[in-house]
């Protein structure tokens, strides 16, 4: 006897994105109170100036419920069509149940497959490569993809190392079936060989018996090193197994980590001046997973990026993961 095996689309794309940004405006000399530094020590070194920040009445769920809404509006999809719900982030700080649930509860999404991944700042491309499979294997019709964090809430305003980095913010899109392919091949790995480059401070067996909430440690200079070194291949990677050429593309949208390593994947991908690269970093610092949905939606709001582009998206950080794609932009 021959199981029968699911069939779907010939393709997918991604058909809408949304973001949300908290309402707090941190600048960089808000952090000089807590860390030895300088405005222009942190600009210099990162590109970043402000960075935004979760306040009253705003949480993980708030911004990703803004996201997904805005995201599912804009897609002009059915929210009953939609049958599958993936969120990746490190911020929801209950082990269990995941927050995709909840999220499909509140959206009225009660019979959707829902669950969470752990990908640090490559987990919006992980989801985006699950979200296509889902779709062309007909496990799902429509899948909304939400990336969350609220990583100020992880932040040590000590740490000189990392207290400026990041902000906070949420990023979703509806992916959905098409006649043309507009997601490209995944090209994705780890290293776990370096778990000690990006790490939480403590296990929560730990921060119980401390009675402090864990943080976010970092080694800058490892994770320069690598994303600069092997993310650069691994960029050049995606192009590759797209088919795509680095004259060809119109968009690159690399995780927002730090403008140097934007600056040095440029040089070794040689993309043409015209490209619009993301810089989203300036204003709103790392988001962790939510960086590319994020700036992937404010490139196409400022019309700096237009629907139906050829975009490279990115991402890398703890585990060491990473992710990345060529997209047709929504």
């Amino acid at each position: 006897m021959t199981l029968k095996a699911s069939a779907g689309a010939p393709f997918a794309r991604i058909l809408s994105v949304g973001s949300a940004t908290p309402s707090r405006v941190i600048d960089n000399e808000f952090l000089l109170q807590y860390i030895d530094s300088s405005d222009e020590w942190i600009t210099q070194r990162t590109g970043i100036s402000e960075r935004r920040w979760i306040g009253e009445g705003e949480n993980i769920e708030t911004l990703s419920m803004t996201a997904a809404t805005s995201a599912i509006e804009r897609s002009g999809v059915d929210p009953a069509q939609i049958d599958a719900i993936i969120v990746s982030t490190i911020s929801h700080y209950h082990q269990t149940p995941a927050l995709a649930p909840k999220l499909a509860h509140l959206l009225g999404l009660d019979d959707a497959a829902a669950y969470d991944i752990s990908a640090a700042c490559a987990g919006f491309s992980y989801g985006l490569a699950q979200a296509e499979s889902m779709i062309r294997t007909g496990q799902a019709q429509y899948v909304l993809l939400i990336a969350g964090e609220t990583i100020s809430e992880i932040t040590d305003l000590t740490d000189r190392g990392t207290a400026f980095l990041f902000g906070d913010g949420a990023g979703a899109v509806v992916v959905g079936p098409s006649e043309t392919n507009g997601i490209g091949p995944v090209v994705w790995g780890s290293d776990g060989s370096q778990e000690g480059a990006i790490w939480q401070t403590k296990d929560w067996h730990a921060a119980v018996e401390a009675g402090e909430f864990p943080k976010l440690g970092m080694n800058g200079q490892a994770v320069f090193k690598w994303a600069t070194g092997f993310i650069a291949k691994a960029a050049k990677q995606c192009l590759d197994e797209a088919g795509i050429a680095p004259e060809d593309l119109d968009v690159f949208i690399p995780h927002q980590a730090n403008n140097r390593i934007t600056d040095t994947l440029l040089r070794y991908l040689k993309l043409p001046e015209g490209v619009v690269v993301a810089r989203t970093i300036k204003h709103l610092g790392n988001n962790s997973a939510a960086t590319i949905p994020m700036a992937m939606d404010a490139l196409l709001a400022s019309g700096e990026a237009k629907s139906g582009q050829t975009a490279l998206i990115i991402g890398f950080g703890a585990g060491l993961v990473y992710a990345g794609q060529v997209i047709t932009l929504p």
